[in-house]
């Protein structure tokens, strides 16, 4: 059954990379009353123990990161505009004009750019760096708009939820997707003890999977993320690497990770038999936080079971629930697999 307002309230959660604590107590409450043991890190992981019916031979963990893409603010000028840097890889090219909310005061605001009928003809011609952009919150000054925000603030593009039909678009899909399969996951009679984590800073270096794989030691992992669909108009089939409505995802390679044959096997294998739309990532692109967990204390036989979602890193993103529930039933047939290999 699809919880859509979870997802929804997932999405809607605001947290940059370092800023992750309104997603984390939302999991929090949804899963404390089905896991036996519940902890935060000091770096901001939560780390969850659901206890299965039987002690698995190897210790299995399944991740989902918390963080999304973003901006911190830097300065402001005498106008009272708020100059940003990015938190996560954003292409400036699809950010201006974007609504966005400013600190814990969640201030609204517009990411504004120099009027195209003030430019003149070289501007015109010239790439939008991210150096010309600022966030206008509508302060009159620089006063005014300390008194609203600091620097140091987190900015976050706006809340944008649609359910329709089959089709989810939101901000923060990647990874709050992944985050919302794991409390599915959590939920369930599970056949063996299984940790889950819910990672912070994936975005600016997989750097809470690092601490998380540490903390836990697993023999075994399993990476649920979001990943690029390029299924659009104008794009060659060739360079499409996964679409929407075709299924869960597997990588055999990415920029960080090779991944372990035998599970790449078997998630062919467990796919075929159960009957779960699976299609395979066809290119060697990106990353996730398998490339930090695969080579934690003495290796992690690692695979990451991605969602494909277009328009990844922008404003909004866009889903099929179908494989979402692809994701979801694959990596419980891995936790029913892996737990006495």
């Amino acid at each position: 059954m699809l919880n859509i307002n979870l997802l929804e309230k997932l999405c809607n959660s605001y947290g940059i990379s370092g800023r992750e604590e309104n997603v984390r107590d939302v999991i929090i409450n949804e899963i404390s009353s089905f896991v036996d043991d519940l902890s935060i890190d000091n770096i901001g992981n939560l780390i969850a123990f659901k206890r299965g019916k039987e002690r698995p031979i190897k210790r299995l963990m399944l991740s989902a990161h918390m963080d999304e893409v973003g901006f911190i603010i830097t300065h402001v000028t005498n106008e009272g505009l708020l100059k940003f840097s990015t938190v996560g890889g954003i292409d400036d090219k699809v950010i201006c004009g974007k609504d966005v909310v400013v600190g814990e005061k969640q201030i609204p605001g517009v990411i504004g750019v120099k009027p195209i009928h003030l430019l003149n003809k070289d501007e015109r011609e010239k790439k939008v760096s991210i150096q010309d952009l600022y966030i206008d919150i509508g302060a009159k000054d620089k006063e005014e708009a300390l008194s609203y925000i600091s620097l140091g603030d987190s900015a976050c593009f706006e809340k944008n939820f649609i359910y329709e039909g089959n089709i989810v678009k939101s901000k923060a899909l990647d990874d709050r997707a992944g985050c919302f399969i794991l409390t599915n996951l959590i939920k369930k009679d599970l056949p063996f003890d299984t940790y889950f984590t819910f990672v912070v800073q994936e975005e600016v270096g997989l750097r809470g999977a690092k601490v998380a794989a540490y903390n836990v030691n697993p023999d075994s992992a399993i990476v649920i993320e979001s990943t690029t669909a390029s299924d659009i108009r104008g794009n060659d089939e060739e360079k499409q690497v996964c679409r929407v409505g075709n299924g869960a995802v597997i990588s055999f390679m990415d920029k960080r990770t090779i991944y372990d044959k035998d599970y790449y096997k078997l998630a062919l294998k467990l796919a075929d038999e159960n009957n779960i739309k699976l299609q395979i990532k066809e290119a060697v692109a990106g990353g996730n936080d398998s490339g930090t967990i695969h080579t934690s204390r003495s290796g992690v036989k690692t695979i990451a079971i991605s969602l494909p979602c277009r328009y990844l890193h922008s404003a909004v993103g866009m889903i099929s629930i179908n494989d979402l529930f692809s994701v979801e039933e694959l990596a419980l047939k891995f936790i029913e697999n892996l737990g006495n290999c």
